[in-house]
């Protein structure tokens, strides 16, 4: 068993079949995640909201590759945990469990956030049907104490076809979706907020490396290598400005 008391997340192991509670946590804070200030404020906001016992909803950040979804998740851990909030991240294959962990934490005095990084489904994966449940009950209603959290690069998780909208028409001088496109969108629809985050700029990416390297006083030569390293890397992102910070810090 977690004690949650000391343990701020934990990680479903499917080996083992039980939860891990993580000891080495990233020390990333809000402050550090630059670029992104309405992605946060919004975030923030649904996640106090959640703290207080008020209404929120669960959260679906998707969008380009490297932009900060997954960082801001774990940065609200470090933010939030002295009020409550604990972190348990499932990975996509093992969604099947959800309801088996939301009734072992559904009675405890914390406010949980179940993190699915990288999610998303192909054709014929029937693994969703778990989120929906634990999102929106079935005869038991949904647990007070927990939100997903999930990060995609695609918008609607599921990937969309030509053929999903067979049987779609006008009817009534209104527009109908088919029923294959109907159940697609339904599960992104099951978030309440939706965030987009898209790639960033050269003044944003020379904002962030600035941010990583206060102590250069050769910006221009420092902006000249950095740029150079993300030609190299094929664009230019927080994930991008990361790695170079990994590569060039204390040889600057």
């Amino acid at each position: 068993m977690i004690d949650w008391s000391t343990t701020k997340a934990a990680v479903w192991r499917p080996y083992n079949s039980r939860l891990r509670a993580v000891k080495y946590y990233d020390p990333i804070t809000l402050d550090d995640l630059l670029g992104i200030e309405r992605q946060k404020e919004r975030i923030m906001e649904n996640t106090e909201r959640f703290l207080a016992g008020e209404p929120s909803n669960h959260v679906l950040l998707w969008g380009s590759r490297g932009t900060g979804k997954s960082s801001i998740v774990k940065a609200l851990l470090n933010h939030y945990a002295p009020q409550g909030l604990r972190l348990l991240e499932v990975e996509k294959d093992d969604l099947a469990i959800l309801p088996e962990i939301a009734d072992e934490i559904r009675e405890e005095p914390y406010r949980f956030i179940l993190f699915c990084d990288d999610l998303s489904f192909e054709k014929g994966e029937g693994g969703y049907k778990h989120l929906k449940s634990v999102m929106e009950g079935s005869i038991e209603l949904p647990p007070e104490n927990i939100r997903i959290y999930a990060t995609s690069n695609r918008r609607h998780l599921i990937p969309q076809t030509h053929g999903d909208n067979a049987g779609g028409g006008v009817k009534g001088g209104e527009l109908h979706l088919g029923d294959a496109l109907e159940e697609k969108i339904s599960l992104a629809d099951r978030f309440g907020l939706r965030l987009s985050f898209y790639p960033i700029s050269q003044q944003q990416y020379y904002a962030m490396i600035d941010h990583l390297f206060p102590e250069v006083e050769d910006r221009e030569q420092l902006h000249i290598v950095a740029q150079r390293f993300a030609t190299e890397k094929g664009g230019r992102s927080a994930r991008t400005a990361r790695q170079f910070w990994n590569q060039y810090a204390g040889t600057l």
